[in-house]
């Protein structure tokens, strides 16, 4: 059960390992185009056609005739990855239960996104958890954990595809040791586990929550943009004289601690093609963006063609 590319790995996996996969459940087909007269497939979707697997895609999950279709497939076990909350009536169905396999070292970032808050909030190390689907979301037993460090110059696309492939070979462990113990495994209770520091939540990520706040310390700016970058992207609005404000996307950005600044968050500083936005603390070289309507690119060739930047502000 899954929807993006992300539960492609652990899909992928199970199928190239041998694994009888009598079914796949993935989201409906998503309205695209103008006028929204195209449907488009999930990533799941096109993968399990491409193998010749059933493809299940309920609106509602307790739809009678969707339960009933589920439950003639007689599946021993459900593995769940990036899809949605299911009632009891289905990840109680097999007789070996159903696992998820979530990227984050639970109880850590529980939540719809959590990739992009661990780098977000500047962790150096996250992972991936399978554990046993229960009532409540992410809090089930833990069956294992798998950890990945998070280089400082990473952004969540690098993470995104090594949990990918690491929740891809943690699900295949996660099936060989219930299937070796007739669905018996040892696994945590998360109340159980020790946790370092405070709980951290990964809520799911609204275009509000993409704006840079400069008021910040350049290494909380620095880890925002890369814990959104290449999607959704972080932004801001460019402020100039005589001149509509403009939405900015922010994709890279490099700290400068030597340079520090007297003036206020926001405040632009141009130097020798270089551009510089004033943060809580530092000045933060802007490296790549992309202005609205506009191609990605380099802050040079962002500044040879637009006016007004070294006189304009980020806010």
């Amino acid at each position: 059960m899954g929807t993006p590319e992300f539960a492609v790995g652990t899909l992928k996996a199970l199928v190239e390992g041998g694994y009888r996969v009598v079914a796949v459940v993935t989201q409906p087909d998503k309205p695209v185009g103008r006028h929204g007269s195209q449907l488009q497939p999930s990533e799941v979707k096109r993968y399990a056609l491409e193998q010749g697997l059933p493809v299940l895609q309920p609106e509602k999950m307790r739809d009678p005739d969707f339960l009933e279709q589920l439950r003639s497939y007689e599946a021993d076990l459900q593995v769940v990855v990036a899809f949605r909350m299911l009632p009891e009536v289905v990840w109680d169905m097999p007789r070996f239960g159903t696992f998820n396999v979530h990227a984050a070292l639970l109880p850590q970032y529980r939540g719809a996104a959590p990739i992009n808050w661990a780098v977000i909030n500047g962790e150096t190390t996250t992972g991936v958890t399978t554990f046993f689907v229960d009532h409540d979301i992410d809090t089930g037993r833990v069956i294992l954990r798998r950890p990945f460090d998070i280089p400082d110059e990473a952004d969540v696309e690098y993470v995104y595809d090594g949990l990918m492939h690491l929740g891809a070979q943690a699900a295949l462990d996660t099936v060989d040791m219930i299937v070796a113990g007739d669905g018996r495994v040892e696994a945590i209770a998360q109340e159980e586990m020790a946790v370092d520091g405070p709980l951290h939540a990964a809520p799911k990520i609204f275009k509000e929550t993409c704006r840079i706040d400069w008021s910040l310390p350049s290494k909380r700016v620095y880890d925002f943009v890369r814990g959104l970058s290449p999607y959704p992207g972080a932004w801001t609005t460019l402020c100039r004289e005589g001149e509509a404000p403009l939405v900015v996307k922010v994709y890279k950005t490099a700290k400068c601690p030597e340079k520090t600044w007297a003036g206020q968050p926001g405040e632009i500083v141009v130097e020798k093609n270089r551009l510089y936005v004033s943060t809580g603390d530092t000045l933060l070289r802007i490296d790549t963006l992309q202005a609205a309507g506009k191609k990605r690119m380099d802050a040079a060739a962002f500044l040879n063609g637009m006016r007004g930047v070294d006189s304009g502000r980020m806010e």
